[in-house]
């Protein structure tokens, strides 16, 4: 199936050649399938269906009581030199963790501030994007960033995964307006990430027509997105990028660093030169001004959310210190 035009394609892109845009069923399955020999993976396709269906109902099952879980700690934020306010009263949401959010799609999200938010100070906002078949409560746990980013002064959004298509992604990009209106948000402050089909989310967000101006960096983990898919997009202004994917990831091989040369590329880097920076990451040189480039190839399979949560809230906060 071809790349995803530039152009709205409304239906849900559920199978590709390459597993661009994977529904939830399909990603359970290649999940599953990674596990089982390559023998079973070709003549056991009934066992694979069976074990995607089993996973997919231990998934409701489990997002059904994860809600009702305990959030992680929510750490304070030292307010010094403010810059950029909303006015007294002007937002409603509260400081805390706050769930039961929805958007006009039909999307659920929810929200993590400072434990000492001040509805006054406009925040950098973090968006945070599910891998497929995962909820915002699991997503919180496989990522683990909220203690460490309301610390940081973040608020932080998850929100719940659904299949993959244009259509979609404009939808999860209108989420970080629908928080600024209840949250004091500084919008040019947008930062997105996300693993697997939350990492393909942030990076699409970013070269869409409708959304490439809402992420202001983005930084994808895992993406189902490969250079070659990207040639089909026209780069937008240099933005921050830090691409995140694993040298054992079997189910999106190597796509990580065709993507990070596409950005590097778009951000009118130096594609020839590279140095080794915080996290085992490499930032391309010469990148233009607020085009810091950064590809961080870590160890782990497909599977695993990558172990450079500290380097990535230093990335979001200050992308020139990586320049």
């Amino acid at each position: 199936m071809e790349l995803l035009e530039a152009g709205r394609r409304q239906r849900t892109l559920t199978k590709r050649s390459r597993g661009l845009f994977l529904s939830a069923t399909l990603t359970f399955i290649s999940f599953d399938a990674d596990e089982i020999q390559s023998s079973n993976y070709h003549v056991g396709n009934v066992y694979i269906l069976r074990s995607a269906c089993a996973l997919l109902f231990l998934h409701i099952i489990l997002t059904a009581c994860s809600e009702n879980e305990k959030p992680p700690q929510l750490e304070p934020f030292v307010y010094a030199n403010a810059t950029g306010h909303c006015s007294v009263g002007s937002r409603p949401g509260l400081a805390g963790a706050i769930d039961g959010k929805v958007s006009a799609d039909g999307i659920r999200y929810m929200v993590r501030t400072p434990s000492n938010y001040d509805p006054t100070f406009a925040h950098s906002l973090l968006m945070v994007y599910a891998p497929a078949g995962q909820g915002r409560w699991a997503s919180e746990r496989f990522a683990g960033l909220t203690t460490a980013a309301t610390g940081a002064g973040f608020v932080v959004v998850y929100t719940d995964h659904k299949p993959l298509n244009i259509s979609t992604i404009e939808q999860l990009g209108a989420i970080p307006g629908l928080v600024a209106k209840e949250w004091c948000i500084d919008e040019s402050r947008v930062s997105a990430t996300g693993h697997s089909d939350g990492g393909t989310a942030s990076q699409m967000l970013a070269v869409i027509e409708k959304t490439k101006t809402v992420p202001a960096i983005i930084a994808p983990s895992a993406a189902g997105v490969t250079g070659k898919d990207l040639e089909a997009y026209q780069c937008r202004a240099p933005i921050p990028v830090m691409i995140m994917h694993g040298k054992n990831d079997k189910l999106f091989p190597g796509w990580g660093a065709q993507r990070s040369a596409w950005w590097a590329g778009c951000n009118h880097c130096d594609v020839t030169k590279m140095k080794s920076v915080e996290g085992g990451c490499r930032a391309y040189q010469g990148c233009a001004s607020g085009g810091a480039t950064l590809y961080c190839e870590g160890t782990g399979s497909h599977r695993d959310w990558p172990n450079l949560n500290q380097v990535l809230l230093d990335f979001f906060a200050h992308p020139e210190k990586f320049q």
